[in-house]
């Protein structure tokens, strides 16, 4: 009986997709299993073509209804499959969350709202948010930052340019991501008091798995990894 009772989750992807595929290693890295049984019942639906979330949000209200239109065509494809939870491992598309839950009729896993509150349970104050223009341009990680009695601290122009070019001009076209670029970004975080950063884009947590990070950054990804494994009623490895 207990097979019927765990969850499927529906993972709305592509964005990117090697965004993506990295989530899903941190599911299988992360799910208590000693067989191919004991692993989550998942399904990914990798859609490229969804248009470029940053793009949409600070764009014109037609390419930002492309966005939502997108999203909820996969999301109600995944629902309609028999998934029983979803998954966005993607930052910046979470603008339309609350939106696209109100059309659904699975929850919505809200990585936002899951990393705040991973974040305020350790007991941090001062919180730097790394993540694509549309995401800190929309606030929605300061909103719910602020909503928990943290504050949020956002890059100057420069150091967000540099963030938006490791996402963009690197990792997104299948490089490694610039050191060099993101120690600048680090070493800000830290003059400015920061006792804590997310990474708040799921090319940047690309980049925690290609390189060493400190626990200093929390990802959200890894935070959307775990709520998923335990909301389809599995437990998580330690590691």
């Amino acid at each position: 009986m207990k097979a019927q009772q765990e969850g499927i989750l529906g993972v709305l992807g592509g964005m990117g997709p090697q965004a993506t595929n990295t989530f899903y290693q941190r599911i299988i890295d992360r799910t208590q299993a000693e067989t191919d049984q004991e692993h989550l019942r998942v399904l990914i639906w990798s859609d490229a073509k969804i248009p470029d979330r940053t793009a949409g949000i600070l764009g014109t209200p037609d390419q930002a209804e492309a966005v939502y239109a997108a999203l909820l065509a996969g999301a109600k494809l995944l629902e309609g499959a028999g998934c029983t939870v979803l998954a966005i491992p993607c930052n910046t598309s979470h603008y339309f969350a609350d939106r696209l839950q109100a059309q659904l009729h699975i929850p919505i896993i809200h990585m936002i709202r899951e990393t705040v509150a991973a974040i305020q349970a350790m007991g941090k104050k001062i919180v730097g948010i790394l993540a694509t223009d549309g995401t800190v341009q929309t606030g929605i990680y300061q909103k719910e930052l602020t909503a928990a009695g943290l504050t949020p601290v956002t890059l100057p122009e420069r150091l967000q340019k540099t963030v938006m070019s490791i996402i963009y001009d690197e990792i997104k076209k299948g490089e490694t991501g610039s050191r060099e670029k993101f120690g600048e970004v680090d070493a800000w975080l830290r003059q400015a008091g920061c006792d804590c950063a997310i990474l708040g884009c799921t090319e940047l947590s690309v980049y925690r798995a290609l390189h060493s990070l400190p626990p200093y950054y929390m990802d959200a990804m890894e935070v959307l990894a775990e709520q998923a494994i335990l909301r389809c009623g599995k437990q998580l490895r330690n590691v």
